[in-house]
């Protein structure tokens, strides 16, 4: 439901707020006095073009805000919401905001959040149809029109059987693609697939041992210098005189006769014969390391090919071991599935067949109900047409298979086998049209009004707008054009802008929109009305301010619950 309207500088409007209410929402006002603004504003925060020429005299910048209660709404609304990046809804109300500037940009942003034009108006068809001559008008559209049929006879059921058994299939095709490739192609990823996996598991790779090979490698590569610079801390420690281990022992004889002559000096003493000792040690550490160092020659071409291979292998394939062993796993995976493409092209053929047979089964169940349950749909809005003064006007739905339009065996949509078009006839002996060929904005929102009071309890959009529903019509059409516009009120939220008082008189809530000269400017206004508010204006509608037009008035909004 929407809740609250706010239109800045749009046209006549400098800045307005409109509250409206659950129900019929009726909207009238003399010629010129702005209602179009109303359903032009509700049509921008939807998301349609931008007129810079709608601009407020002296403004530079227009914003249009809504909020809607959307609480109401099943999860796939908001999964829609969801899949485009817009922001929950706090509380169960939507936030939407429109802005265009007169330089020529514009901003649009839902939830608080910006987005893209295309995403706003993606949202707007879930919310509000607007019926008259504008354009956002789901009920033209085949695709919806086949949605409404299903809802009317309850094949959602059916509908969901169809389209799961169609993407099954589609998933299953994308596998099979996947398999199918030229034989040339084949036996050359063959080829590759098998050098890469043997030519990876040859290697025995394994990632905890990348850091030590380093070592290894880096070691090896400059034993050469590291045997020359053993030799020399050797020859540092215990060789030529005067070495290390020499210096120590001389300073120990000094030590030893000093400790002789004073009790004091045997610490230092002590002090060099640790020193000695771990001089002794650290010899013998490097000449164990000297040896160490010796690798044979065959030992170093092992390590220097060891490494030379891994990084081979990571140019390759992947920028470590892991990443290498990784690339192999999912390269023996791919090439069991090319070994074994004939067995696997079977099983697939094999469940495709299946999956398909469901769909021919299923798909002709659901053309079968369709066509059992259009009679019943064309039959009650031929009614309710007759009730809106379309007394010899004939309605049809015509259901077709795409087959029979040229299209290919075999390629069907989620939707079913099936295409879909309202037909209407207004006059006797006129052929039928489709609605989108309708030439009166009058006749094709009466049009939509009928079939919106058949399909109450099944379409989801919770707003509809109606516009010029009253156009060519008076008398008793009139009063029955009001009683609809409740009816429809009872499963949703109905604004309708009105020329006629006993269309208005039947709203729920009743708007009036009038100018008025503020600071000598032309302003347009909305003004809820209360009890003595509807009647004058109804009695206004009526064309007089007499005794005997206040009196009619009366007699309507008494009797708007009759």
């Amino acid at each position: 439901m929407l809740t609250d309207l706010r239109i800045k500088n749009l046209a006549l409007v400098d800045d307005l707020t409109i509250q409206f209410g659950p129900g019929y929402n009726a909207v009238t006002g003399e010629t010129g006095a702005g209602k179009s603004i109303v359903i032009g504003a509700l049509g921008l925060v939807l998301g349609e073009r931008a007129d810079r020429t709608l601009l407020r005299d002296g403004s530079e910048q227009c914003s249009v805000e809504a909020i809607i209660d959307v609480s109401s709404l099943d999860d796939e609304f908001h999964l829609h919401l969801q899949e485009n990046g817009v922001e929950p809804c706090e509380e169960g109300q939507l936030l939407l905001k429109r802005t265009f500037t007169s330089a020529g940009s514009n901003r649009q942003f839902i939830n608080g959040s910006p987005t893209s034009l295309s995403v706003l108006s993606s949202v707007g068809e879930w919310l509000v149809d607007i019926h008259g001559p504008h354009d956002h008008q789901s009920l033209l559209k085949s695709v919806r029109q086949l949605e409404i049929l299903d809802a009317y006879g309850g094949l959602s059921s059916q509908r969901k059987a169809f389209a799961e058994k169609v993407d099954e299939k589609s998933a299953l095709e994308t596998e099979k693609a996947a398999l199918i490739i030229d034989e040339d192609a084949y036996a050359r990823e063959l080829d590759l697939l098998r050098f890469q996996v043997n030519e990876i598991e040859a290697a025995q790779l394994n990632p905890d041992d990348e850091d030590a090979l380093e070592h290894a490698f880096q070691r090896a590569t400059n034993s050469a210098r590291l045997a020359e610079l053993s030799v020399e801390a050797k020859a540092f420690i215990n060789g030529e005189e005067p070495s290390a281990q020499d210096l120590i022992n001389n300073a120990g004889r000094v030590l030893q006769k000093m400790a002789e002559l004073d009790e004091e000096a045997e610490t230092l003493l002590e002090q060099q014969s640790q020193l000695s000792e771990q001089f002794a040690e650290l010899a013998a550490s490097v000449e164990d390391y000297a040896e160490r160092l010796n690798l044979d020659p065959e030992q170093l071409r092992q390590v220097e090919e060891r490494y030379n291979l891994i990084q081979t292998l990571k140019r390759k394939y992947g920028g470590t071991i892991a990443d290498v062993v990784a690339f192999g796993d999912k390269a023996a995976k791919r090439l069991a599935e090319l070994e074994g493409r004939d067995e696997a092209l079977a099983k697939l053929n094999e469940k495709i067949e299946q999956v398909e047979q469901s769909i021919q089964s299923l798909g002709q169940a659901l053309s079968d109900a369709r066509k059992e349950i259009a009679p019943r749909l064309v039959e009650e809005a031929e009614q309710q047409l007759n009730d809106l003064g379309f007394l010899q006007s004939r309605f049809d739905v015509e259901i077709v298979d795409p087959v029979e339009l040229g299209q290919a065996p075999g390629t069907y949509a989620r939707t079913g086998f099936d295409q879909i078009e309202f037909l209407f006839a207004p006059n006797p002996g006129e052929p039928f049209k489709p609605l989108k060929a309708i030439a009166s904005s009058g006749e094709m929102a009466r049009v939509m009004l009928a079939l919106k009071t058949v399909l109450a309890s099944q379409d989801k959009i919770p707003i509809l707008v109606f516009d010029e529903v009253d156009a060519n019509v008076g008398g008793e059409t009139a009063a029955v054009v009001g009683q609809k516009m409740n009816e429809i009120g009872s499963k949703r939220q109905v604004l309708c802008i009105t020329h006629l008082a006993p269309v208005a008189a039947s709203g729920a809530a009743h708007f009036l929109v009038e100018k008025i000269v503020t600071d000598g400017r032309t302003v347009t206004r909305v003004l809820p009305l209360n009890e003595e508010g509807r009647i004058a204006e109804l009695t206004r509608m009526l064309g007089g301010s007499g005794n005997a037009a206040r009196q009619h008035a009366e007699e309507l909004f008494v009797g708007r619950e009759g």
